[in-house]
């Protein structure tokens, strides 16, 4: 009955954190509608042969042919009978709630644990919960389709909770916690949020170090730390498979370092990204001003006309140009919307930086200075650059930007120390009555600025894209005309959001005085800040993540409903041949894998060689490719074959082609390969760049251009011309074919190549190199022969025992700790 009575108010807060995420969704969720956003439908449709291979042999394919001409699935949908057991546990901790619904909930849960583990109480845990769950960039990444990114984020806090219990001498409890929540998150799957987590802790443990020094503690600090990594050890195992896959993986693609060498190689980072591309997207200095006033760069690359209220403002001659450009005004290509942390959060961090005392609130700041520097990247190069040359595994990651996600972490859970001090003892306000000014100053009146005076702050209000877009294509005595009413426009849509805020503030810290009073009780004060926050928070949310998003689910899967095209190539039942799809945007979409095998695809780690021949050939064919089928007026025997030779060798054997009205025609290719042929000349070259640069102008089905390296595995033999070669069996991850040829030969195959795949011939294992850059080859003996590749690493089935281990050594864990639980309240007794 004591137990009950203890857990009643947390149950009651766990109870309303599934309502309000209920009711965010509402009715879309009851009403069955879902999000069907572009990363999540390309998943589907990269995803389909391996699900259907699943379906029908209950094995995992780790190797998929239907996207990138073919690329591991590591990163598509990781999945091992190792996290199978960790995915029940998360459906409990979620409490099997629907789609949409658990995604708020286990953000707000996780951030509850780890203010509980702070001896939060259960009224300001649920407020801090509330804060930090609702900042924009959580429901943006929904609306988006980034739910891995999500998830990991919603296991951070409680994984922290863990290190704070820990360090509170709680060892066992902390333990538990970090490794499960560790588990959690790194089966989520966003390395990239993990990884700048990582930051954070490093601030808290050195906090923590400081303060158990002050109070010499320090063995009770090495204790807790030691079992703190030992547990993080145990997550990590877990999910071991993933890990050291995606690790692996990782080499081989866009995110490891490529062995061309460029002429700009500067901006080629030492093992990964080049810095443009890493700083692609990075916040301007100006924009991070978004954390208080949402729309201070104008929100999401929207329509501007879809803003009612700001387009009360347009001159109607301007109206067209206005449908066509963004809302928003800032410096990135493009953007779901900002980074807002809630104005009144913001308030309660400043005043926490001058009233919250001891270490863990430097290493909150410094956290959240980091965070900021890091987001802008391309603005702030020298300290990136900093961090790209000398921070380990920090070159992995693109879209600088996303690390402002540490802010969103530091900046509430400081403002909740701040407010817990004022709560506690509400004369702070009356001694720190410069501070608490200066603080309201600091947000509340910026944002007043922001609203009386604009154009005081921002010098601009239309972007260097735009301005370069707007000379060209409007004429110059218009042009002038045109810029006022746009900036009178977005100056509009700034000061709107910035009295906003400016009212949020205001609003709160009346809050607080009449609580410092007694004119009001801590309950209702929570009360009123819960009810401030959500109205602030949740009005912001619903800018990105809202109800006419959601459709019937029935839309989505019209999406893959085969057109007529489809269906004329699925007659073609050819074990194994490849799409190329003309009529849409060939590589940044999917639907095309769904049905084919397709050498397009959309993948935000492909591999890195087939993306350098996407630049440097297969783009360049497909609009060679293109001119020469419509000057032939589709006869595709008229065109020249040699100018798209890279596409023939991928056997690419059909072609889809866009007609007027949103139709398409399917366009047979007499020209292609096959899946595998005999070369009769090896070109040997020294380095990747030789090897790409040579493939142009070669007759690639005669020629193959090998690396020295392989020199070995893919020799020239002069090869009897009725040598004959025939895929017999196509699974994925398992390819069978037939030779026949009096004097063997090099063989080249239309398959990528990638390290992990294994060759045979008769059952016997041999060895196979890389030819064309891409492609696999190997050297067969005279005779008749059966070759065999298959990829089934052996490193998956050493991982996937270690993950096993610890995963029953958590379990152990959990035992022995209830057991001791029990044991210690019978003894009571």
């Amino acid at each position: 009955m004591n137990l009950l009575k203890k857990i009643l108010p947390d149950v009651v807060a766990i109870l309303l954190f599934a309502l309000i995420s209920f009711v965010y969704f509402y009715p879309a969720v009851p009403e069955g509608r879902i999000l069907s956003q572009h990363d999540s439908v390309a998943g589907i449709g990269s995803g389909e042969e391996a699900k259907e291979y699943l379906q029908r042999t209950g094995e995992r394919t780790r190797w998929t042919n239907s996207i990138f001409g073919g690329m591991p699935t590591y990163q598509m949908s990781p999945s091992y009978k190792s996290t199978d057991t960790l995915k029940s546990v998360e459906n409990l901790y979620h409490l099997y709630l629907p789609q949409y619904v658990w995604y708020v909930f286990v953000m707000l849960l996780g951030f509850y644990i780890l203010l509980r583990a702070f001896d939060f109480s259960v009224w300001l845990s649920s407020l801090g919960a509330i804060i930090w769950a609702f900042s924009s960039y959580f429901f943006i990444i929904i609306a988006a389709g980034h739910i891995w990114k999500f998830i990991t984020l919603a296991y951070i806090p409680p994984t922290i909770a863990g290190m704070v219990l820990a360090y509170k001498g709680k060892y066992i409890r902390g333990a538990l916690l970090t490794a499960i929540f560790v588990a959690f998150q790194i089966m989520s799957n966003h390395v990239q949020m993990s990884y700048y987590f990582l930051f954070v802790m490093l601030f808290m443990v050195i906090a923590y170090g400081v303060s158990a020094y002050q109070k010499k503690e320090l063995p009770k600090f090495f204790k807790a730390t030691a079992i703190i990594a030992i547990a993080g050890i145990l997550g990590v195992c877990v999910n071991l498979s993933n890990l050291y896959h995606t690790y692996e993986y990782s080499k081989e693609t866009m995110r490891g370092k490529s062995e061309l060498v460029k002429p700009n190689n500067d901006n080629q980072t030492k093992g990964g990204l080049e810095r443009d591309y890493i700083t692609q997207w990075s916040y301007g200095i100006g924009e991070t001003f978004s954390l208080l006033v949402p729309n201070v760069k104008g929100g999401a690359s929207v329509p501007l006309s879809a803003n009612e209220k700001a387009m009360e403002k347009a001159d109607p001659m301007y109206g067209g140009i206005y449908s066509q450009i963004g809302q928003y005004w800032g410096e990135q290509p493009g953007t779901s919307g900002p980074v807002y942390v809630g104005a009144f959060v913001m308030f309660l961090f400043v005043l926490g930086m001058f009233i919250v005392k001891g270490p863990m609130k430097w290493a909150l700041v410094a956290a959240t200075l980091l965070s900021i520097l890091l987001s802008w990247g391309r603005n702030f190069m020298g300290f990136t650059d900093l961090f790209l040359d000398y921070i380990p595994l920090y070159d992995k990651f693109r879209a600088v930007s996303s690390i402002l996600v540490i802010a969103e972490f530091t900046i509430p859970l400081l403002a909740m120390l701040a407010l817990k001090e004022v709560l506690y003892k509400p004369e702070i306000i009356r001694e720190k009555k410069r501070e608490f000014i200066a603080s309201f100053v600091l947000t509340g009146g910026i944002a007043l600025l922001f609203a009386v005076a604009p154009r005081l702050f921002f010098s601009s209000f239309v972007s260097t894209m735009e301005m370069a877009a707007f000379q060209d294509g409007i004429p110059q005595d218009q042009l002038v005309a045109f810029l006022t009413n746009l900036e009178d426009i977005r100056v509009s849509i700034l000061t709107s959001d910035a009295w906003r805020s400016f009212f949020i503030v205001l609003v709160g810290v009346a809050i607080l005085f009449f609580y410092s009073r007694k004119k009001i009780n801590g309950k209702l004060t929570v009360i009123a800040l819960v009810t401030l926050s959500l109205i602030d928070m949740w009005s912001v949310n619903k800018r990105y993540l809202y109800d006419d998003q959601f459709v019937d689910k029935s839309k989505q899967e019209i999406t893959f409903n085969p057109t007529e095209t489809d269906k004329y190539i699925l007659q073609d039942r050819t074990l194994d041949y490849r799409v190329l799809n003309m009529a849409s945007s060939t590589f940044n979409e999917n639907n095309t894998s769904y049905w084919h095998k397709s050498i397009g695809g959309y993948h935000a780690a492909k591999l890195r060689r087939y993306q350098e021949m996407i630049e440097y050939h297969i783009s360049p064919e497909i609009n060679a490719l293109f001119k020469e089928v419509s000057d032939a007026s589709g006869d595709i025997t008229k065109v020249d074959p040699t100018k798209f030779s890279v596409i023939n060798m991928l056997n690419t054997r059909y072609f889809i082609f866009p007609l007027q009205g949103g139709k398409t025609v399917p366009l047979k290719n007499p020209y292609t390969f096959g899946n595998a042929w005999f070369v009769k000349d090896v070109k040997y070259v020294e380095n990747a760049n030789q090897e790409i640069e040579s493939i142009k102008g070669v007759d690639l089905q005669k020629s193959a251009i090998v690396d020295k390296k392989f020199a070995e595995a893919i020799k020239p033999v002069d090869v009897d011309p009725m040598s004959t070669i025939k895929l017999i069996s196509y699974e994925p991850n398992k390819l069978e074919y037939d030779v026949d040829s009096k004097t063997g030969g090099a063989v080249v195959f239309s398959e990528i190549y990638y390290p992990g795949w294994k060759s045979f011939i008769d059952g016997k294992e041999v060895a196979h190199g890389r030819a064309n850059y891409i492609l696999r080859a190997m050297n067969v003996p005279s005779g008749k022969h059966t070759i065999t590749f298959t990829f089934d690493p052996d490193s998956i089935h050493v991982t996937e025992t270690i993950a096993f281990l610890a995963i029953a050594l958590i379990v152990i864990m959990c035992f022995a700790y209830i057991s001791y639980i029990i044991f210690r309240r019978v003894k009571k007794k």
